[in-house]
């Protein structure tokens, strides 16, 4: 035996927050996995040398403190099993097939970066910490719309906020964005999209910053992307209508799909109208244009 797998019932409220703790806890990889008729589950690894034990104990509190703040914890039990080194392996490259997103594009990690088919545009990403492998449906919705919102016409710079693995900022290189300037305030994820961005061959034009998008001094953008969650985007309204150019695309991603239409209202308070809505797996992105001169940075 060579590696723990520990699983855990998980929640679209509860995910992110249980896929962090699972990486704080020392995981060498998380996956998450949905599939029909069946609970939304994460599969975390472990190295042989992790107390079984205290990793089940500290999943097990971590699931209570979010049931006494009210979140909806699924009552299946947490578990861990052994898993020899070849299993790890297949466990982990299986949880992450090449996949057709869109019209053109194909995600796939780089372990099958040799074998991919020349009638997409590829896209490798490294799956790690940082958020994106074009999987989820969020990630997906936001490569869908970012396709539809360039194949429009030239553009010439994108902003990504809340890069993640960088998925969203390559693919907009792929697709004939002239640049992109890709932010996160998570160092691993700043870390991850470089990588990711010298893999494909993009890093000359995209920059990463480790930046709050507030306080950021830049000019409008033509396009820009933000693949977070619902109380994210209410909080940014004013740095979307700051940010998107006059007529610009905002593309906003990691929204339950109920939750889509009180975002939708707040942005058209910014001077936004809904130009697309796609839901995939239960979450919605959204596309919207901008119909008013950006403000001025405060």
């Amino acid at each position: 035996m060579a590696f723990w797998q520990l699983t855990v019932p998980t929640s679209p409220e509860t995910s992110d927050g249980l896929t962090n703790f699972l990486w704080e806890q020392g995981a060498l990889g998380v996956v998450e996995e949905e599939a029909p008729a069946e609970p939304a589950r994460l599969r975390a690894f472990f190295s042989e040398t992790a107390s079984s034990t205290a990793l089940l104990g500290a999943v097990r509190a971590y699931c209570a403190s979010l049931r006494f703040l009210g979140l909806a914890v699924a009552a299946a039990e947490p578990e861990i099993a052994p898993l020899l080194d070849a299993a790890w392996a297949s466990a982990w490259q299986q949880s992450f097939p090449a996949r057709e997103v869109g019209e053109r594009l194909l995600v796939a990690p780089p372990w099958e970066a040799a074998a991919l088919p020349g009638h997409r545009v590829p896209v490798i990403i490294e799956p790690g910490r940082a958020f994106g492998t074009g999987h989820h449906g969020s990630t997906e919705g936001c490569l869908v719309l970012l396709e539809r919102a360039l194949a429009e016409g030239p553009v010439s710079r994108v902003l990504d906020i809340g890069t993640g693995s960088g998925i969203l900022a390559v693919a907009a290189v792929k697709l004939g964005a002239g640049s992109v300037l890709a932010i996160d305030v998570d160092p691993d994820a700043v870390a991850a999209a470089r990588v990711n961005a010298e893999r494909n061959g993009c890093a000359d034009r995209i920059e990463v910053r480790l930046a709050e998008p507030a306080a950021l001094p830049v000019a409008p953008h033509p396009v820009v992307v933000a693949n977070l969650l619902t109380h994210t985007h209410l909080a940014l309204r004013p740095v979307y209508a700051r940010l998107v150019a006059a007529a610009g695309a905002l593309i906003l991603g990691g929204i339950l799909a109920d939750e889509d239409g009180q975002v939708a209202d707040a942005l058209a308070a910014e001077g936004f109208t809904l130009r697309e809505r796609l839901v995939l797996d239960g979450w919605s992105s959204l596309l919207l244009g901008q119909t008013r001169l950006p403000r001025s940075l405060p």
